[in-house]
């Protein structure tokens, strides 16, 4: 009778290890990822023992993830071409890592949920650094200096601070910089996929005022210049912004070759010039 006990017992616990074991190499799951990692004491690396730039160079692609809505920073051209600032920037950084870029277009928040779970290697999309956001990701060196703007109607008069989005109804990606300042600043925000709902959202006057970067308005307005809309206020300093990866030893080695590519196309004036060519002025350089 001990010695059927013992059997069971033996089988249910090889059987739970063989479940654990199973969990933690789970595609989608990065909690389970980083809990066996801890467990283990050893970095995040693949069976094979490869970092995630070493599985890049393998295949020979590194996946990308952007909004492909937001211009000037990635967006369609009139041949529904994907382009833009960000474009650029990261086919700049897999010719210089000897790989193919492979952009892959989706919302805000599906996009942060892909570089969590290992679906992207990395998200180019004119991200903000903020403390919240280090504490999630590792970035990048900021290599975009990014001013935000409170943008109105033209006709309307009521905000002309930041204080003064208390009570007021505004638009954003949920979780984006400007949807967390607005609601940091006591305005109610409404949830939206993308820029160009944004400002559906401003012009039909659903909404009071939304909050974007001081660049986007610019290349909105060469787009559509008889479009009623200014800005009310102007951040007085730049936000730097820096490619997230997802934070951990395995990401370690793409980040520093990255951030040597990106030092070559400041020093070079490569940034410098693509930021003209997107932007109308260098947003390269934090002045």
């Amino acid at each position: 009778m001990k010695k059927t006990w013992m059997t069971a017992w033996m089988l249910a616990a090889a059987l739970g290890a063989a479940a654990m074991s199973g969990c933690s190499q789970g595609e989608d799951s990065a909690s389970s990822q980083g809990s066996a990692s801890a467990q283990s004491g050893e970095s995040q690396e693949t069976a094979g023992g490869q970092d995630l730039l070493a599985q890049i160079k393998e295949k020979g692609t590194i996946t990308i993830a952007m909004e492909g809505t937001w211009a000037p920073w990635t967006y369609h051209d009139e041949n529904d071409e994907l382009t833009g600032y960000d474009v650029e920037v990261g086919r700049r950084i897999a010719e210089g890592l000897g790989v193919e870029p492979e952009f892959i277009e989706g919302e805000w928040d599906g996009l942060l949920a892909g570089l969590d779970s290992g679906r992207y290697d990395m998200m180019i999309n004119g991200v903000d650094i903020t403390e919240e956001r280090q504490a999630a990701y590792d970035f990048s060196e900021p290599y975009a200096y990014n001013r935000m703007a409170v943008i109105v109607r033209g006709d309307y008069d009521e905000i002309q601070t930041m204080e003064d989005l208390k009570g007021k109804h505004t638009a954003n990606t949920i979780s984006s910089t400007y949807a967390e300042t607005a609601e940091q600043y006591g305005a109610e925000v409404t949830g939206v996929d993308d820029l160009n709902q944004t400002f559906e959202l401003l012009l039909s006057g659903r909404i009071d005022a939304t909050l974007n970067s001081e660049v986007t308005y610019y290349d909105y307005m060469k787009a559509h210049p008889d479009a009623d809309i200014k800005i009310a206020v102007l951040a007085d300093n730049a936000s730097e912004v820096g490619i997230p990866f997802r934070k951990g030893e395995e990401t370690a080695s793409l980040r520093e070759a990255v951030n040597g590519i990106l030092d070559e196309m400041r020093e070079s004036g490569e940034l410098s010039e693509l930021s003209v060519k997107y932007f109308g002025t260098d947003i390269s350089a934090e002045e």
